[in-house]
């Protein structure tokens, strides 16, 4: 599938497609998945607003990402108890409450990255099937690629 033929839908539905395997891709909370409400997309997708958006607020986070404020709250809740995020009374407005990323790296954000490329590729491995496995190098390459020219260093 070239460039030129691909609508809106197929990229949306590819990138749904890539967030499916970028799940898969991350290990297992502590715990296990069940330990804590809200998915693990909705966590990942608050963690990159808030580091896109330091000094914002839950209810900027929502309008941002489109997800319910119940939600961020939750995956706020997450990231603070993991130790990602901080979060400080507004000094503008005591009543709102800011969250910025935090200035160390998480024991889950080092055990995600201590996962490495392994896990992303038993994902794609996974994804592809046998009658394609001969492919893997192939797909690795095409998303490092995306990766390269589409997605902003979080690190």
């Amino acid at each position: 599938m070239y460039l030129a033929s691909m609508d809106g839908i197929e990229l949306f539905l590819l990138g749904r497609a890539l967030m499916k395997l970028g799940e898969e891709a991350l290990p297992e909370p502590p715990g296990g998945p069940g330990q804590y409400a809200g998915s693990t997309r909705s966590v990942v997708i608050v963690a990159g607003d808030i580091a896109a958006h330091p000094d914002t607020t839950i209810g900027e986070t929502a309008q941002r990402t489109g997800l319910p404020q119940s939600q961020v709250s939750t995956a706020v809740a997450r990231l603070r108890e993991a130790g990602s995020v901080r979060t400080a009374p507004d000094p503008a407005d005591r009543r709102r409450t800011l969250v910025r990323p935090s200035p160390t790296v998480s024991d889950r954000v080092a055990a995600v990255r201590a996962a490495g490329s392994s896990k992303v590729e038993d994902a794609l491995a996974k994804a592809l099937g046998t009658t394609e496995a001969a492919r893997l190098p192939e797909v690795t390459e095409a998303l490092e690629l995306l990766a390269r020219h589409l997605v902003r260093e979080a690190r």
